[in-house]
């Protein structure tokens, strides 16, 4: 889960102010257990109308006709770039793989002691009752507890759960497991994996979730901009509350600024494209030996900041005795690093002079640390901002959230909108973003998954610690889709069928709720009540999430679900706290509703926000529109220092020396990954990057009809090298099989000379939909790319996802492609 910005949010109080709302519910009287105990309230339904919600990827106004949804369009307009996530609402309402009713697996429902786990994904599901799905759970969740303990039970749960503060279901599935005896979970995350534990040690703060440097700031003072390893314009479109919007409108304007602009990557994304940007291609993988090519280029010329190096960091010398090969006799110079990333010498050379003598902003993506020795690239990259100086000048240095949740939009002055706490007795001091806090007992690194599925009792390296992975024997799942975002899928199809039982709450059939023993149907955001901010970064709105229709069949909140479970255990009080949903949403508006009263900030009373419909919008006061990453601490190190050891930049770090790990030295390294383009004996052809996908959230709306504008043949796209494709006999619309040791899937060719020869491309979040079902090594026909990554860790100190370091081949497919099932209702 993101840790966002947790010290602008830790200010905050709790505080028991709230009272009821006199709205009565007339659509779930139908004999839920969540009834009789704490009234229930819910807004009246708009039957012909417009309703105003939220959604990751903005704020939504939807146009409701007789009670259904029949336009889903942006509510707001801050750019000419266009959000093509904001419009397919009615498609997941009313999506034809709905599920509908409580099901349950036919060999579960049998016998949950003996439940033939070897049959999830082919067997039959058997239709249940609710409040019997309800028992079936809490009885063989008491059961894993006694047998095995609550290190047994497994709810990490993570993913890209819906917008909403109340109805956060990874946080409701905690606050329950933490009520009722304790978990297993997750630490860290997929996106950032490497990244948010190096850079603790590098700068004393995990930097990928941080504001950046003000963006009119950079518009004003940048004389360089590179994107290295980012694709915002497809990466924009979302953020973990609900998106500003507001960083389309930046790019805009840095269109218009006439600054140069580079972007290194080994697609020509649509960034690149829309900014006339310069495009150098390396090969992936291999960043750091670019960057550190660059830093001898500056070194050898003497153009390099001696005074920052000595004054900001720690240990470039000893960095420096590596780079001139003191130790293996391998100079790093620009003419080796071109053998490695593919760039020319003197491209690098070039580069090296252009950044040194202009104020240049380095705006990095997370793609290079999702790979071995992730660690490594962001490490390099401050070091190379550290030789050339301008950390904390305006408009110089590094960001390495501008390409997420609209990192660099100013802050606004703002009330803050807390959210329910996975803590059931929180406490005084607990702020809005205690919710964010591991509430598990145990944990694991969120990457390894499948290795402690597989490997109960092994012990691994962590951050420096040990951490040994329990057995797990129950897994509940909510608000993600493990199936399609893990890496190396077959291997994690085994791992899923080692516990007993498997839980998934779930409004759609995804791969992963085909893989569960018990489903439960919950609804949509679109279908219950709730509030969130937008604006990651900026706090710019608050925005009521009204009910836009009735819930759809037999589905339920999983704040329902989790009170329902919570009476089998005798703990409905405590979870609950007598409160309903609208209770919760008036409460998290008070807290905000009395910051704003103190800050002097106008904020309307809470009824009638929610009559109005409105999102309130806070103004950004002069001063915030000028922050400077770094400024305090380039002004007075000794006054302003960093959460390091040291206090300052560590470009070699004590801490991980006396860690003493092979995959991640002291000082950025390095590093040959297990598979590349410069292997001498490859396994196979090409490179495969997965990067985030343009026109989905990871697996969200990959159900949508907004598929039919970029599927190729009736399937994920796979983008080809024109001089690969020719040599492969392949045209663009062409099937292709995409295979390696690891998995085969088919996707469609889109040829082109925007991709670097040597490389192909696949974005990830495609749903797994394999040809014979139930079988671990069949074919995936939808093109979900993690059924050939590689599950690795990056190294022992993240543990964090390898996804962008793997080799596949390719072939044009030459038999009649099967007709995709996964998007239908399970046979």
């Amino acid at each position: 889960m993101k840790n966002i910005d947790q010290k602008r949010r830790g200010f905050l109080k709790v505080a028991a102010l709230f009272s009821t709302v006199p709205f009565i519910d007339a659509i779930t009287k139908r004999g839920e257990l969540l009834a009789g105990t704490i009234a229930k309230f819910s807004s009246k339904l708009v039957v012909n109308g417009e309703v105003l919600t939220a959604a990751h990827w903005g704020m939504l106004k939807l146009t409701i006709k007789n009670g259904k949804v029949v336009k889903s369009e942006p509510y707001q307009k801050t750019s000419d770039i266009k959000n093509s996530l904001q419009y397919y609402t009615q498609d997941l309402v009313y999506a034809d793989d709905r599920i509908k009713y409580p099901m349950v697996r036919k060999s579960y429902l049998e016998n949950p002691d003996s439940p033939k786990p070897e049959l999830r994904g082919n067997d039959e599901w058997v239709r249940v009752p609710y409040e019997k799905a309800i028992k079936l759970i809490a009885k063989e969740l008491k059961k894993t507890r006694k047998e095995k303990g609550a290190q047994g039970v497994f709810a990490g749960s993570y993913g890209w759960k819906s917008s909403g503060s109340i109805h956060n279901c990874r946080v409701l599935l905690h606050r329950f497991m933490t009520a009722t005896g304790g978990f297993t979970g997750t630490v860290g995350d997929y996106s950032t994996g490497a990244s948010q534990v190096i850079m603790p040690h590098v700068l004393g703060t995990l930097e990928v979730y941080e504001q950046q440097t003000s963006w009119p700031v950079v518009l004003e003072s940048s004389k360089v901009i590179v994107i290295w390893g980012a694709n915002p314009l497809a990466t924009l479109k979302i953020a973990w509350t609900s998106t500003d919007e507001n960083g389309f409108k930046y790019f805009e304007e840095l269109k218009k600024s006439g600054k140069k602009i580079i972007c290194i990557d080994p697609y020509k994304t649509e960034t690149c494209e829309y900014l006339d940007a310069q495009w150098v291609a390396p090969n992936p993988n291999t960043d750091v030996a670019m960057m550190m090519g660059m830093v001898h280029t500056l070194l050898e010329a003497k153009k390099y900041d001696a005074d920052f190096l000595a004054d900001y960091t720690e240990g470039f010398d000893k960095f420096k005795e590596y780079l001139y090969g003191k130790e293996d006799g391998i100079v790093k110079s620009a003419k080796w690093a071109s053998k490695i990333c593919g760039v020319d010498e003197k491209t690098i050379n070039s580069l090296a002079n252009l950044f040194y003598d202009n104020r240049t902003m380095f705006m990095s993506g997370w793609g290079m640390q999702r790979a071995h020795h992730g660690e490594q690239p962001h490490w390099m990259l401050v070091t190379l901002a550290s030789v050339i100086g301008q950390i904390g000048l305006p408009g110089g240095g590094f960001g390495l959230s501008y390409h997420y949740s609209n990192g660099g939009v100013p802050t606004a002055k703002s009330a803050i909108i807390g959210g329910i706490t996975a803590n059931v007795t929180p406490t005084k001091d607990e702020g809005g973003a205690a919710w964010l806090r591991n509430a598990a007992k145990y944990s694991f690194p969120v990457a390894r998954i499948a290795d402690a599925l597989l490997n109960p009792g092994k012990t691994i390296d962590f951050n420096g610690k040990k951490v040994t992975y329990p057995e797990i024997d129950f897994i509940y799942w909510v608000g993600g889709n493990p199936l399609v975002h893990h890496q190396d899928t077959n291997t994690l199809l085994k791992a899923w069928r080692v516990p007993r039982t498997v839980v998934v709450n779930e409004a759609f059939w995804t791969p992963t709720a085909r893989m569960a023993d018990i489903v439960m149907p919950t609804t949509t955001s679109y279908e219950r009540n709730d509030i969130t901010a937008t604006g990651d970064y900026s706090n710019l709105n608050i925005v009521p999430m009204k009910q836009a229709v009735k819930k759809q069949f037999e589905s339920r909140d999983d704040y329902q679900i989790f009170s329902d479970l919570s009476k089998e255990f005798g703990v409905f009080e405590k979870y609950t706290q007598n409160k309903t949903e609208m209770q919760w949403i008036e409460e998290f508006y008070t807290k905000a509703y009395n910051q704003a009263q103190k800050m002097k900030l106008p904020m309307p009373t809470f009824r009638e926000f929610w009559s109005k419909n409105q999102p309130i919008t806070f103004d950004v006061p002069y001063e915030n529109t000028q922050f400077v990453r770094y400024a305090d601490f380039r002004e007075d190190p000794i006054l302003n220092p960093l959460g390091t050891p040291s206090g300052r930049i560590e470009i070699y770090s004590k801490t991980i020396e006396k860690m003493n790990y092979e995959h991640c030295k002291a000082h950025p390294t390095w590093l040959e990954p297990a598979e590349w383009v410069g292997m001498e004996e490859k396994p196979a052809e090409f490179a495969l990057i997965s990067p985030h996908p343009s026109h989905r959230l990871h697996s969200q709306l990959n159900n949508t009809s907004l598929r039919e504008k970029y599927a190729v043949a009736d399937r994920e796209p796979i983008w080809i090298n024109t001089q690969d494709a020719k040599a492969k006999g392949i045209k663009s619309g062409d099937v292709v099989r995409v295979f390696n040791d690891r998995g085969e899937i088919l996707t469609g060719a889109v040829v082109t000379d925007g991709l670097k020869p040597g490389i192909v491309r696949v974005q990830e979040g495609a749903w797994y939909d394999p040809l014979e079902k139930g079988k671990i090594g069949t074919l995936c026909k939808n093109g979900s790319a993690n059924l050939l990554t590689k599950d690795i860790p990056t190294s022992e100190l993240a543990m964090g996802n390898s996804s962008n370091t793997a080799l596949v081949n390719i072939e044009k497919y030459t038999k009649k492609a099967p007709a995709l099932t996964i998007f239908k209702q399970p046979s």
